[in-house]
């Protein structure tokens, strides 16, 4: 006679099924911005693809700037251009999709000088881009979700202060996202003190342009060790592989949509902080299709 406490095989599969590591199911998020050849806001949106778009970029503030806003061929924020795009944010936000002004890039003269132009400077994001009022809000009524720190220049100085006072503005209402695009190396030049603050919600994480920490020539193990550094020495709520969209989107680090997802995405999925892939950017992405086809695999 069989014995009472025999487990079914489904029951087996349950107790099986819960021992495996779970699949992190990804996100992907696309800067957009710096090329009017790109596709409109709205459309970038509508296409499905992308859970994030960062607005590039707010290039200028700090010091006693007038802060400036720079969407390249899309719009001119001096003649107040950019207004109109308050209904593709508010179109993209209906959609699930959370849109984040990115501050810093690549180009621009930005600088905080102390923690009271720290202060100075959240104020006017709030006001500006947030949910506070000014009489000149440069891309109109919209509330865009958080704020992006690419800091690549200028000097890393106080953006710890800069996190806190925006963090802060999430006490008023709405939830005040905080994301940051930090270099591979860690810890980043740049943001690596406002990182260690633990305020950051999201951090895309550049692996590009950095042969010691990324991708090459096929082999994964050196983006590998910087993924498990990032993972175990931030606290943010999930972290991001940031990558190209396309061979010529940068110097080095474009990973082929088929290696990504056989030889890279599953080893990074293990971390509960997986959180999905970052592209550089949308005029690229466009070039080449790269989020549509690896939508299925992040």
């Amino acid at each position: 006679m069989a014995s009472g406490d025999r487990k079914s095989p489904f029951f087996s599969f349950l107790i099986i099924a819960s021992l495996l590591p779970i699949s992190q199911a990804g996100k992907i998020a696309v800067y957009w911005g710096q090329n009017g050849n790109e596709g409109t806001l709205a459309e970038t949106c509508a296409s499905g693809n992308y859970d994030f778009v960062i607005l590039s970029f707010l290039c200028s503030f700090g010091n006693g700037q007038n802060p400036q806003l720079n969407l390249a061929g899309h719009c001119d924020p001096y003649s107040n251009g950019c207004t109109g795009l308050s209904r593709n944010i508010s179109s993209c936000q209906a959609k699930g999709v959370k849109v984040i002004l990115s501050i810093g890039g690549a180009a621009g003269s930005y600088i905080l000088t102390s923690q009271d132009d720290a202060r100075q400077v959240s104020t006017y994001i709030w006001n500006n881009y947030l949910g506070g009022q000014s009489p000149s809000r440069p891309l109109g009524d919209a509330v865009l979700d958080g704020v992006d720190f690419d800091i690549e220049g200028g000097s890393p100085n106080h953006y710890d202060d800069l996190a806190r006072y925006l963090s802060a503005y999430s006490s008023r209402g709405k939830k005040v996202y905080l994301t940051a695009a930090p270099q591979c190396p860690f810890p980043d030049a740049w943001v690596g003190k406002a990182l260690e603050t633990g305020l950051f919600d999201y951090v895309w994480v550049q692996f590009y342009n950095n042969p010691p920490c990324q991708y090459s020539a096929g082999q994964p193990a050196n983006l590998e060790d910087a993924w498990k550094q990032w993972t175990k020495g931030i606290q943010a709520t999930e972290i991001f592989l940031g990558l190209p969209a396309a061979p010529d989107a940068a110097g080095s680090g474009f990973i082929p949509a088929g290696d990504l997802s056989s030889k890279v995405l599953p080893a990074l999925k293990g971390s509960s902080k997986y959180g999905g892939v970052m592209l550089w950017s949308k005029y690229y992405d466009d070039e080449t299709g790269y989020s549509k086809t690896i939508r299925a695999s992040v």
